[in-house]
């Protein structure tokens, strides 16, 4: 049978040091120019006797403060949900805080679950890349007052301060790119919009580009990311419409391009020869993959640490008012959307 061993406390240091545990705070504070050579020397010999390893939660709390920001993730799989955290982490890092992440994968209920389990641990504030939230999860953060940061993905109804990228620009490079290389009917496939901003503002400036030139047939689908049958279909039934014409692709993010792309192989259709293809977020398989694939570059690293920096502003005080920083994409360019 397994015993635990209990957990060494403050006044096990006290009492193996022969001292008062206002001392060994002192120690643990920073405060041992208060103490002697001797008692300095006596508590560390205790600590590391016992391992003992203080609560940092119970000292931030003790001071008021703990230091923690909470990050809710809507999908840890997405490449670029990935390289977002890294820029959170560095942030927190730099700034002296501790990251707690959660994530949803893209399911509504969890997105609540974690809110609130988050505010029960006391973080000091919120990154948020939100699914979407009913009204009485709003009106609960609301009145929570609680620093909250969104990035990418708006809440309806709710004034937060957000950053992302500048979907329309980024959305209108892309697919200008593919008209000048010729192709003459373009397809927008997404997941399902559903209440997430980012889809409907690519689709929107998709459709909006494409109706200012004559000629071009431009379609859109959606599909969940995991339905693969419905992904085959889709490409299987555009390529059969324009039979003949120069087709191309555009997938709403990397998570779907590589479906896309393992549908088009399974279909008997090559991207650069029987059909172009561009992908939102930038993947390190992209330039791998056959002739390689083109993709809209987002800088996710510093996305995440502009939207740490700014939680972290709200915390210690700034007041201004709501603030959207949106970041340019970067066109790569490869062999998927050759003339």
């Amino acid at each position: 049978m397994n015993t635990r061993v209990a957990r060494a406390t403050i006044s096990d240091v006290a009492k193996a040091a022969k001292t008062g545990k206002t001392s060994v705070s002192r120690y643990l504070n920073g405060e041992q120019h208060l103490l002697s050579d001797d008692l300095k020397a006596r508590i560390e010999f205790a600590i590391k006797q016992l391992d003992y390893r203080p609560s940092q939660m119970a000292r931030g709390l003790k001071r008021g403060r703990t230091r923690l920001i909470g990050l809710i993730i809507a999908d840890i799989t997405n490449p670029y949900s990935v390289d977002i955290l890294s820029g959170i982490e560095a942030a927190c890092r730099e700034k002296g805080f501790t990251l707690l992440m959660c994530n949803t994968n893209n399911e509504l209920d969890q997105e609540q679950h974690y809110l609130d389990l988050l505010q029960s641990y006391q973080v000091e504030g919120i990154v948020v890349n939100a699914v979407g939230m009913n009204e009485e999860g709003l009106n609960r953060l609301q009145q929570s007052a609680l620093p909250m940061v969104l990035i990418d993905r708006k809440i309806p109804g709710f004034a937060c301060d957000v950053v992302g990228l500048n979907n329309a620009k980024a959305t209108k490079e892309a697919t200008e790119h593919l008209i000048q290389q010729g192709f003459e009917a373009i397809l927008f496939i997404s997941e399902p919009t559903g209440t997430v901003n980012t889809r409907r503002e690519r689709l929107d400036a998709f459709r909006q580009t494409t109706s200012q030139h004559q000629g071009v047939a431009a379609e859109n689908a959606q599909a969940p990311l995991h339905d693969a049958s419905q992904i085959d279909d889709i490409l299987r039934n555009f390529h059969s419409r324009y039979r003949g014409m120069r087709k191309a692709i555009i997938s709403a993010n990397g998570s779907l391009t590589l479906q896309v792309a393992r549908s088009l192989r399974r279909v008997g259709l090559n991207w650069g020869s029987d059909i172009g293809l561009l992908g939102f977020d930038e993947l390190e398989w992209a330039e791998l993959a056959g002739v390689g694939i083109s993709t809209l570059k987002q800088p996710t690293w510093d996305m995440g640490y502009c939207a740490l920096n700014q939680v972290i502003s709200r915390i210690e005080g700034d007041k201004s008012s709501i603030k959207e920083s949106t970041f340019d994409g970067v066109l790569i360019i490869r062999g998927s959307t050759s003339c």
